[in-house]
């Protein structure tokens, strides 16, 4: 083996590691940036009518519906997020709108909903469990004075956040508004609210 084809693969070796270093500091720069810092590796609890880290998110400007975090993404390295969602709105619910990377599912524990999935619609009361998946357009309208759910994004996506910047409108947002923070989330409006026939 000549002495420049040694150096060449030498150097070559030598940079490998390097180049690995920099990959994982590029991934741990984008877990940190996102606020997924790692897996949870101990069991938890959160008690009914409680939240995961004590906060309750207000969906305003979209309902009135309380969210409460049950499993947060920090919590499954961004792999899922299960909320509790007590149903606050009457004859009301989102826009019609698809998440771009998310699968999304429904257990409904008390109460009945409408469901639209694409063109189908369900009825949905206590115990039923309806699946969404990404990029197909969905939404619901609550059919009773109370009702309650429990909703789960896979993965968790940026859907604390959603909740989060809901929860601090003061005065309702305008329609543009709403659809800038849908599509900041992940998401995208296609259509109004589902309304009763």
């Amino acid at each position: 083996m000549n002495i420049k084809r040694r150096k060449f693969i030498l150097s070559a070796l030598l940079l490998y590691p390097i180049n690995i270093i920099a990959k994982v500091n590029n991934n741990f720069n984008m877990f940190f940036e996102k606020g997924i810092f790692m897996r949870t590796k101990k069991g938890f609890k959160v008690n009914s009518g409680e939240a995961r880290f004590g906060k309750s998110y207000k969906m305003k400007g979209v309902t009135l519906n309380n969210l409460d975090i049950k499993i947060s993404g920090k919590d499954t390295d961004g792999e899922l997020a299960v909320f509790e969602q007590t149903g606050s709105t009457p004859n009301g619910g989102p826009p019609l709108h698809i998440h771009l990377n998310q699968d999304e599912w429904f257990f409904v524990t008390e109460g009945e909903y409408l469901f639209q999935v694409s063109e189908d619609r369900y009825t949905m009361k206590a115990g039923e469990t309806i699946f969404l998946p990404r990029n197909v357009p969905h939404a619901f309208i609550q059919l009773t004075e109370k009702a309650k759910t429990i909703v789960s994004y896979l993965p968790a996506g940026k859907m604390e956040d959603f909740f989060k910047t809901t929860d601090s409108w003061i005065t309702p947002p305008s329609k543009e508004e709403v659809v800038k923070v849908f599509e900041e989330h992940g998401m995208k409006i296609v259509g109004e609210p589902l309304k009763l026939e």
